[in-house]
């Protein structure tokens, strides 16, 4: 019943919006105007929200948007990043998502920019996401944040800008020789092999340290417990 009043409301508001129609106060509004007002409000802001959209689309202003349904696997999509850059990157982008949606916000990414230094005014801020936000949601996923580093190593920022000073304070190594460096074929492919040659040593690497993390704990326990049997 609630959703057939909605609509009816929204047929007729767009109906006087094109000039189809004229508004008429109805008595019975006068009379319960009082009473409905409150429990109508947030009906008539969903309404007029609605409304908007609808004119911001029909104007060709707003564009409908998906959420993407791709899984980011940073490690493939960035390999001109090492494993360590890309983890000091995410580390980064945890440390200012105070609200672990997994977005970065503007309210913070006010409070990056102030943490390192670089404050900057509410438009600047906005321009900084809007320069990578490619789904249009008006806040950084993690893929758009590393796409500023990415900028960044490719020399794509203007070096005014707040997405550069971020970069350039964030203390990220993001400098880079890419494939784009190489003068022939033959030195991009050697170039391509070594990057993957380079991708596996740095998980080989990883690997054994948490091996050897693991052997130290164990070394501990066995330790503790030769020391506990001692006291018995």
């Amino acid at each position: 019943m609630a959703t057939d009043e909605l609509s009816s409301k929204l047929t007729r508001r767009l109906q006087i919006e094109e000039g189809a129609e004229e508004p008429v106060a109805l008595d019975g509004d006068h009379q319960n105007g009082a009473h409905d007002k409150p429990t109508t409000a947030s009906a008539d802001s969903e309404l007029g929200a609605k409304l908007q959209r609808r004119g911001e689309l029909n104007e060709g202003v707003g564009e409908h948007h998906q959420p993407s349904m791709k899984v980011l696997n940073p490690y493939t999509e960035f390999k001109e990043f090492s494993r360590k850059q890309i983890k000091d990157m995410e580390k980064m982008f945890k440390q200012y998502d105070s609200e672990k949606d997994n977005f970065i916000d503007l309210m913070e990414l006010k409070l990056m920019m102030e943490k390192l230094g670089a404050p900057q005014t509410h438009l600047g801020l906005k321009n900084m996401i809007k320069e990578v936000d490619e789904d249009l949601d008006g806040k950084l996923s993690f893929r758009e944040f590393l796409l500023i580093f990415r900028k960044a190593a490719a020399g794509e920022l203007a070096e005014d800008s707040g997405l550069h000073v971020l970069a350039r304070l964030s203390e990220i190594d993001v400098s880079t020789e890419g494939v784009k460096g190489a003068k022939s074929f033959f030195e991009a492919k050697v170039h391509a092999i070594n990057e993957s040659s380079r991708f596996e040593t740095e998980i080989r690497q990883e690997q054994e340290e948490k091996k050897r993390q693991a052997e130290e704990r164990k070394q501990r326990q066995a330790a503790f417990k030769e020391l506990k049997s001692a006291f018995k």
